[in-house]
């Protein structure tokens, strides 16, 4: 039976969050003014000093909705697509990209899952070479423009209401799956799967995994895609091929120690 790895997007590929990420080219592209991406900065700064409760999960899809409101899917979609070199590909975490190709080399299904609107998610995806996405989808009118409305929320339960609802279409044994993140808002995608593993937990994911006896692992090399090493070959130094090999025998200890690979 088909088995997948679901990664959490922000803190766990990338080094920060996708949407206050691309805050500055939103900002310089007239989408919203400064008080704005202050607000999401401090916003973003709550989160990591206290976390995320329900309450604050509500307001952020609120304020998402707010925020949204009039843009045109395809100009967002373009906007992240024609920044991402300079704003996402130096937060890729070499970790990650070294355990999603070992999944896939295993024969799983990866899909990157992100509370973040699918016209960010998308473009992240296809650049580090996972096109398949479960992430929040706003909805829009005939014309392409978002309305205050969502089709699917993908945050906390929302995110494992998403996964169970595809483990269903595609086949997928979730049991056998993994899921990767490092905030306690995705126990619920965690859960439900065979195979959890905290990455970079913030204090509360980390007390749960540790109760639960969870692998708990770090990842700390941010990498740019032009970068990075395929295969090794003469021309590349030595540092960068032990650093490379030590990245790949944690990422297979790591598979190891939570079942056969």
């Amino acid at each position: 039976m088909q088995t997948a790895a679901f990664f959490d997007l922000d803190k766990t590929v990338i080094a920060k969050s996708s949407t206050l990420a691309f805050g500055k080219p939103f900002y310089k592209a007239g989408f919203f003014g400064r008080r704005t991406l202050m607000k999401m900065g401090f916003g973003q700064a709550m989160y990591l000093l206290f976390g995320a409760d329900e309450d604050k999960m509500h307001r952020a899809r609120d304020q998402m909705l707010e925020l949204s409101q009039g843009w045109h899917r395809a100009e967002i979609e373009q906007l992240v697509e024609e920044t991402l070199d300079e704003i996402a590909d130096p937060l890729v975490y070499a970790e990650a990209l070294t355990l999603i190709e070992e999944h896939k080399r295993k024969g799983r299904k990866v899909y990157l899952v992100s509370a973040s609107p699918e016209q960010i998610v998308r473009p992240i995806g296809r650049h580090i070479g996972v096109p398949d996405i479960i992430a929040t989808r706003i909805k829009t009118d005939a014309a392409g423009f978002f309305v205050a409305e969502i089709d699917q929320y993908a945050m906390g339960p929302g995110k494992a209401e998403a996964i169970t609802a595809l483990a269903e279409r595609e086949g997928i044994d979730l049991e056998g799956s993994y899921a990767y993140s490092d905030s306690v808002t995705d126990l619920p995608m965690m859960e439900i799967v065979g195979h959890p593993v905290a990455v970079n937990p913030e204090k509360e994911l980390r007390k749960e995994a540790e109760e639960r006896d969870w692998p708990i692992v770090e990842f700390q090399l941010p990498v740019s895609m032009e970068r990075r090493i395929p295969t090794p070959n003469p021309l590349v130094s030595g540092a960068t091929v032990l650093s490379a090999i030590a990245i790949g025998i944690a990422a297979y200890a790591l598979l190891r120690r939570r079942g056969p690979v």
